[in-house]
């Protein structure tokens, strides 16, 4: 199918709606927190809780949110080890500054998640179904994003070492703000936007994909 003229259509990502007043919370499993201020630490247990209009900063170990339901959540200054997100519910969320070691975003729902100014070594979109990211000003040492079902996604500015896509099931994701030194299965790339200098990197790989054999004359 063509493409139209518009495409890639940018992600529509607003910023979380947040209340003027907030109240300081503790993290427990299976909480409900609903216009709360959270500080992590060590490590944390939030699995198959509700953070609804809250703030979150973090210098922490694992903070697990597994199955989680997050809604308008604003996360800033963040230091964890590994930031587990599997299987949860996400809508808009907005991540800015820090490092990360593991964020863990497989089998995850998104609608709106903003990445912003973070240093991520393995970002996980292994099976999630997204809808609408933005990811701008990031070093991800190795992004996975197998069998993920992803629309309307794009990179500013951002650098990786390797991006797995196998599988992926893309429309309108913009990866021209991607500079990745290496993608693992590049026929996996159908539906994404590269630039001509990505495409003239990668020709190589493109053309031993379809059976092109490539070998300059002596």
């Amino acid at each position: 199918m063509a493409r139209s003229p518009e495409s890639p259509a940018a992600p529509r990502v607003s910023p979380p709606d947040l209340p003027e007043t907030l109240t300081p919370a503790e993290p427990a499993r299976s909480a409900d927190l609903l216009a709360s201020r959270l500080a992590l630490a060590g490590d944390v247990d939030l699995a198959h809780a509700t953070l609804e209009q809250c703030v979150v900063t973090a210098d922490a170990g694992t903070i697990d949110m597994t199955g989680a339901d997050v809604m308008d959540v604003d996360v800033t200054g963040i230091r964890a080890a590994s930031l587990k997100l599997r299987d949860a519910g996400i809508r808009r969320v907005r991540i800015t500054g820090g490092r990360i070691g593991t964020l863990d975003l497989s089998t995850t729902r998104i609608a709106e998640l903003e990445l912003r100014d973070l240093r991520i070594d393995y970002l996980n979109l292994g099976a999630a179904k997204a809808t609408d990211i933005l990811v701008a000003d990031c070093t991800i040492r190795a992004l996975d994003m197998p069998q993920a079902q992803l629309t309307r996604v794009r990179f500013d500015d951002c650098r990786s070492d390797e991006v797995d896509p196998r599988g992926l099931r893309a429309k309108d994701v913009d990866l021209r703000g991607l500079d990745a030194l290496a993608f693992i299965d590049t026929n996996s790339l159908r539906g994404v936007t590269l630039t001509t200098f990505q495409v003239q990197q990668l020709a190589p790989i493109l053309a031993v994909g379809v059976g092109i054999e490539v070998r300059d004359l002596a």
